[in-house]
């Protein structure tokens, strides 16, 4: 072998293996988990676009995440994800004894549509509000009378969603709310399938809102007033009023509208309910929005549109035009209203009961308001 070979056969050994190194070192590179060298406050942030049951399971992919999920301030639990009802009691059980304690908890939302243990659901309100809990969402079969008593005096709890069981929302026979209530921070509050019902029985209304000081928005879906006439809605703060009214005929009830800054009134369902309150506060609502779900005649709705003479928008949706239609020489009434009306958005259905024309109903509507801009929508 002649001295240039063999000076030549190590030196094209040795690039070869440098560029066999350059790629295993490009390829480690590429396959660097970065997500992991990422701070703890991120990580976690990540953790909360998944539900409880998935946080946990990130623990298995790699040293780096055994322990995040404890510190996850967001628990979003439902019987959806378990086959079986007992695994996800079990589940329950155990994410409450291995958390970080020392973590608040900001929003807990559990969604449960089997039978779960007293108290164990005991323990689960009662370990949300002493960890801070803001915002609770529990769609469940709500004995609220079983609650904890630490439940109605939390002073973090900034936003509430009570749902009741689904067989209790076409039922008359619906938990009952209580009428002492003490959530100083609360802004939010969602109530579906309860009944509210006076202290005493010669009481003709009832108020159980007038302790939520801060209250900004109000859902009432569903429920039903016992032993009294009217449904009472005392908030020096409240803006947004929804109620969703269902076919309980014996169960009718007014609501009295003691709530001067309320500027939007949402009301669906299958009528129109009677609604009270004082000029200056029915003046302060400037945006209405109605959808019924019922043909059946209903004389309310007119006498409301009325009432609330000072609104800006106005939205009529699905049979919402058909049940005005009902009043009797509609076309003739009196009416004064809706002179400051800027808005009119209207969802027309492809059939027509009523012998009016769409056009002449929008017509009778912005008669006093002759530049409201007019949206309708064909089905």
């Amino acid at each position: 072998m002649s001295p240039s070979s063999f000076f030549c056969i190590p030196v094209y050994r040795s690039s070869n293996y440098k560029n066999c190194l350059f790629t295993r070192q490009h390829r480690r590179r590429q396959n660097k988990d970065i997500i992991s060298d990422l701070s703890d406050c991120l990580l976690i942030h990540i953790l909360s676009f998944l539900n409880a049951k998935e946080a946990v399971q990130t623990c298995i992919l790699s040293k780096r995440w055994i322990f995040l999920w404890k510190s996850h301030p967001n628990l979003t639990l439902s019987s959806s994800l378990f086959r079986f009802p007992p695994n996800l009691n079990e589940f329950l059980s155990q994410i409450l004894s291995l958390r970080d304690v020392s973590t608040s908890i900001h929003t807990l939302n559990l969604s449960y549509q089997h039978d779960l243990e007293l108290s164990l659901l005991q323990r689960i309100i009662q370990y949300a509000v002493s960890h801070n809990v803001q915002h609770l969402l529990l769609d469940y079969s709500c004995y609220i009378e079983y609650f904890p008593s630490c439940f109605f005096s939390s002073h973090t709890l900034t936003s509430l969603h009570l749902s009741a069981h689904k067989s209790y929302i076409f039922s008359i026979h619906k938990p009952k709310f209580p009428n002492s209530l003490n959530w100083p921070a609360l802004t939010t509050l969602y109530l579906k399938g309860f009944a509210f019902a006076p202290s005493h029985y010669d009481c003709v209304s009832v108020d159980p809102f007038s302790g939520l000081k801060v209250l900004n928005t109000l859902t009432i879906d569903n429920c039903i007033v016992l032993a009294a006439q009217n449904l009472c809605i005392s908030s020096v703060k409240l803006v947004n009023l929804s109620i969703l009214m269902w076919p309980f005929k014996c169960f009718n009830f007014g609501i009295e509208l003691y709530t001067p800054s309320l500027h939007t009134l949402t009301l669906t369902g299958h009528y129109t309910p009677n609604i009270f309150g004082s000029k200056s506060v029915l003046s302060s609502i400037k945006q209405v929005s109605i959808d019924l779900s019922s043909y059946l005649p209903d004389p309310i709705l007119l006498n409301l549109l009325v009432k609330l003479a000072n609104i800006e928008s106005l939205a009529f949706y699905s049979h919402t035009l058909e049940v005005l239609s009902s009043v009797p020489d509609l076309l003739k009434a009196e009416f004064h209203s809706l002179r400051n009306l800027k808005s009119l958005k209207m969802t027309i259905p492809s059939y027509h009961s009523s012998t009016i024309t769409p056009y002449m109903k929008v017509a009778f509507l912005i008669k006093n308001s002759r530049s409201a801009k007019v949206e309708m929508i064909s089905l």
